[in-house]
């Protein structure tokens, strides 16, 4: 007699994930359930419905590095388990994060001793950063104010339209007013003469972007403190220039060593940069650096001892992981000066390429420069059948991730398309991307005219016939009791009427083609 036996549904040990009651059951998505489940059933659940997301290096929309070499993979899976907040107990991690703030700072020129440390911290990214260089720029200007009997109630910072949101937030969380300078068209970023003009006594800081976020364009932050330098000579003030260097820090002094935006310009108190971008780190480190310790204020900093021992900290957060930390030593140490410079080389490259090869399509204005972060901004020279938003989303179905959006104020009626070359963006991709652009805009050239602006033209020459008929019939707004603006549904149903010839014709077009003669 053969024997057999029933599992039971708490019985998975002979079951594989897709053979068991898991895969068929929704998964808990705003309650904790109430018992437990497997462990490889949950990854493998979890794992599947990643599996739905973009894929990273195919993400053109984000300057954040997205591949590390294997062996700096093993070091920060090595050390996930480490918080980097405990300096006493991790002494080396401490370590090497002020190794990484002395090498940065010397890469941006800091007016060091020979054996005097730099001043800087390092943090979860550059928003971050540029949240704690500016209070120490609010501090720095109430102080002062406080010591002349000034009032310090109406603290101010300008930038260029073009800043990044972090900015914004700055201004919003810690109350301090933006001001901003519009762009215009053609002028994508910061005016340095404009900025000066708004500088006034309750300015803490003029904020300066090395790598604007929509072009990549570098600001002018010689011409800013030269003139800045002025003003504050013939008004007695001393306001300080910030640099937001979080995407060309890591590109400038590699590429373009002679420019001059640094601590070599003697108004630049800070400079931010992310480690996460062109520092070529996974995401979730940033640094921050001050001139001299004088530059930030003391009261900003924290002394703690119940960890074990004195640590100084200054920070918005408190626990973080170390990983980052010991990522961006090794990349440091591993690269070196030659190394960053090759990586940046090869970026700004294939850059080029892929610029040269979207101009010969004919189609679009290059609004990227070709000093700066090595990307290519681009627009399309007419949009009036097609858009650059629509060609973003035809991309999509060839894997490829590149945002299209608007400029800020004064320029929002500019639309861009912006694509990102990071260090594992090969000739090879610029060569694809290339061509698949070119298949999109073939693909477009077949479709009939944009149908949300054939619907605004129709819907907008029917409501001026009904005007002008309302005046002739006076003012009763309609001909034989019936007014010539069509309905909603009516332009609904025009839609579809028309979409459903479109496609009848498509697959009459596609039969012929394979009918064989």
């Amino acid at each position: 007699m053969v024997l057999s036996k029933m599992s039971s549904q708490s019985d998975v040990s002979v079951h594989s994930t897709f053979a068991s009651r898991y895969v068929r059951e929704s998964l808990p998505r705003y309650r904790m359930p109430e018992t437990s489940i497997p462990k490889d059933a949950a990854f493998q659940i979890i794992n599947d419905e990643l599996m739905l997301d973009g894929r990273p290096r195919l993400n053109l929309a984000s300057f954040v590095t997205t591949w590390m070499e294997p062996e700096c993979d093993k070091l920060i899976m090595d050390s996930l388990n480490k918080n980097y907040v405990d300096m006493d107990e991790y002494p080396v991690t401490t370590e090497l994060q002020n190794r990484c703030v002395n090498m940065i700072a010397h890469l941006f020129n800091a007016p060091l001793g020979e054996s005097e440390a730099a001043v800087g911290v390092g943090t979860v990214g550059s928003s971050e950063a540029i949240m704690l260089a500016g209070l120490a720029f609010k501090r720095k200007w109430q102080n002062k104010r406080k010591a002349l009997g000034l009032p310090t109630d109406n603290p101010n910072i300008v930038t260029g339209a073009n800043v990044q949101v972090c900015w914004e937030k700055f201004a919003r969380y810690f109350e301090v007013e933006l001001k901003e300078v519009k762009l215009t068209e053609g002028y994508y970023v910061m005016d340095p003469e404009k900025a000066v003009e708004m500088v006034d006594e309750n300015t803490i800081c003029v904020a300066a972007i090395l790598g604007s976020t929509l072009n990549g364009e570098f600001e002018d932050v010689k011409k800013l403190n030269d003139l800045l330098t002025e003003k504050n000579r013939a008004t007695g003030w001393d306001t300080p220039i910030h640099v937001d260097a979080a995407s060309g820090g890591f590109i400038a002094p590699f590429l373009w060593p002679e420019l001059e935006w640094d601590f070599r310009l003697p108004l630049v108190k800070s400079i931010n940069v992310s480690g996460h971008k062109y520092g070529l780190v996974y995401a979730g480190v940033g640094w921050a650096i001050w001139r001299s310790k004088d530059d930030l204020p003391d009261e900003l900093i924290f002394h703690i001892n119940y960890l074990g021992a004195d640590q100084p900290t200054f920070t918005l957060n408190f626990s973080k992981g170390s990983s980052q930390i010991i990522a961006q030593y090794y990349q440091l140490i591993r690269l070196g000066h030659e190394g960053y410079r090759n990586v940046m080389e090869n970026c700004h490259e294939n850059a080029m390429f892929l610029r040269e090869g979207l101009e010969k399509t004919g189609r679009f204005e290059i609004v990227s420069k070709e000093i700066g972060v090595p990307l290519v901004a681009f627009s399309l020279k007419d949009n009036s059948q097609h858009d650059e938003f629509q060609i973003a989303e035809m991309l999509r179905t060839y894997g490829w991730i590149v945002p299209a959006y608007t400029m800020p104020a004064d320029a929002q009626h500019i639309t861009v398309l912006r694509v990102v070359i990071r260090e594992d963006f090969s000739r090879t991709l610029a060569e694809r991307l290339v061509l698949d652009v070119s298949k999109v805009l073939h693909e477009l050239d077949t479709l009939p005219v944009r149908l949300h602006g054939k619907v605004a033209v129709v819907e907008e020459e029917a409501a001026a016939a009904a005007v002008v008929v309302a005046a002739g019939e006076g003012g009763s707004g309609a001909v034989n009791g019936t007014f010539l603006k069509k309905t909603e549904i009516e332009t609904q149903r025009e839609i579809m009427i028309y979409w459903k010839n479109f496609v009848a014709n498509k697959k009459k077009l596609k039969n012929n083609k394979n009918t064989i003669c």
